[in-house]
């Protein structure tokens, strides 16, 4: 035998069924006296090799008898769990989705001991705490938490965790997009150059500059100052109001100047980017008053939630020419009445809420989902906990 030679390994316990089976099978005719007799230690190898993987198919089985159960919403379409993100739960949990479990609440509501809102769904209301008498864990995607009574679910006993800066630079990148796009009115002259009736291009038409503009950030957290970093790029003079003002050596990073009050921002800005949370204080943060505070030259630009903005305000201030453009990838509702008059406005741009929206942003938000509300059911600690106040 050469140097190379490894001996075979018969009783590696991840011998695999097909191979147990083919051993198992060519030693059925041992005791045979024809030439395909084989010898007792072969035959006794094969028995061996089966009993190990029954042996730890019943322990795997017994091991799923312990892994808890989280219900889902449904599997793909639009709004569904991704299916290719399911392995990432499955290592935590037994997947359970909403039809499966209303057609078996029996057999589910004891076991189900966390519910994963993949973007807002499923509905957590009475009627559905009351069924999982056993629910832990709340786990929601995203920072947003919104569209949830925290109370309701406080009065529960239950936790409940969030994915906040998992998001934060594909946020970012998505403000940054919209205000390049808009101030570029790349729309327009896409459709220009697309245009059958375009026969000469306008050598006179002019766009905005970003570089060397004025940005006023309002709500200058993780994602903000994502966006104040890119904004340097392109030697932006930044502006930023916040409930808590940034240390001077963070403000000094990105050449940020502070406003106490937000009319000193919106009476500056070329472009004022909303990036604040949703709170009572801030609906309607952006309503005629302020429109009217904005330089008829300036471009708006959501990426929070649409009501913090005014919309019956923000499609009169565009009718009128109060501002000159708007960029907006939220609305309220999501999406818009198919009549809504900011459909057909040729001055404003609209994207369906996909600022988080890249395949590896999402899939980190499905794993930090998952560890999340795992590490609560297990008893570790988390910092992503969300509590009402």
């Amino acid at each position: 035998m050469g140097e190379d030679y490894q001996p075979r390994k018969w009783m590696n316990v991840d011998y695999t069924m097909t191979s147990v089976f083919h051993v198992a099978r060519r030693d059925r005719v041992v005791g045979s006296r024809g030439p395909h007799d084989r010898s007792r230690k072969q035959h006794i190898i094969a028995q061996v090799c089966f009993q190990l993987y029954y042996d730890r198919q019943l322990k795997g089985c017994d091991e799923m008898d312990d892994v808890p159960f989280a219900l889902l919403s449904h599997s793909g379409g639009s709004c569904g769990f991704p299916e290719n993100f399911e392995e990432i739960v499955n290592q935590e949990f037994q997947i359970v989705y909403l039809d499966e479990f209303q057609n078996n609440k029996n057999k589910y509501s004891s076991k189900i001991q966390a519910l994963l809102l993949w973007w807002h769904l499923p509905v957590v209301d009475k009627e559905l705490l009351d069924s999982l008498p056993n629910l832990k864990v709340i786990g929601s995607s995203g920072a947003g938490i919104d569209h949830l009574d925290l109370k309701l679910i406080s009065s529960y006993g239950i936790k409940l965790t969030n994915t906040p800066h998992v998001g934060d630079d594909a946020t970012a990148d998505m403000a940054m997009t919209l205000m390049l796009a808009s101030a570029k009115q790349i729309i327009e002259a896409h459709r220009i150059s697309c245009s059958p009736e375009t026969k000469h291009f306008d050598l006179n038409w002019v766009t905005d500059d970003i570089t060397e503009a004025t940005l006023g950030i309002v709500g200058m957290g993780s994602i903000g100052y994502s966006i104040a970093m890119r904004a340097k790029a392109f030697r932006m003079k930044i502006l930023y109001h916040n409930r808590t003002r940034r240390l001077p050596e963070e403000e000094a990073a990105v050449g940020a100047v502070y406003c106490s009050k937000i009319d000193d921002l919106l009476q500056q800005a070329d472009f004022v980017m909303l990036v604040v949370k949703l709170t009572p204080e801030t609906h309607k943060l952006i309503s005629k008053r302020e429109l009217q505070l904005m330089k008829p030259t300036a471009i708006l630009i959501n990426i929070s939630r649409g009501q913090v903005v005014d919309q019956d305000a923000l499609v009169e201030a565009l009718k009128n020419g109060t501002i000159k453009a708007a960029a907006l990838d939220v609305t309220f509702p999501e999406p818009l009445p198919r009549d809504h008059p900011l459909l057909t406005m040729k001055n404003i741009l609209l994207t369906p809420h996909i600022g988080s929206g890249t395949d590896k942003t999402r899939r980190r938000v499905a794993q930090k989902l998952v560890s999340n509300s795992s590490s609560i059911i297990k008893g570790f600690p988390v910092a992503d906990i969300v509590t009402a106040t």
